[in-house]
């Protein structure tokens, strides 16, 4: 999984996999979640991120 955080536009990108996106869902105002061929989720786009609490990511004790 790869996160990338825009700064100047406050949107956060979670990419799960390389797969190619064949749909893309909007969840709300500021969710975007893309599917691959097969349902995997591709990507999540969160605008926003750091308004809603989105960013930064909290990390969980190990």
């Amino acid at each position: 999984m790869r996160t990338i955080y825009d700064e100047a536009d406050d949107i956060l990108t979670l990419r799960m996999s390389d797969k190619p996106i064949v749909r893309e869902v909007s969840q709300d105002w500021n969710t975007c979640i893309s599917y691959a061929a097969d349902g995997s989720v591709v990507e999540v786009v969160i605008l926003d991120a750091r308004a809603t609490g989105a960013w930064p990511l909290q990390q969980q004790a190990a």
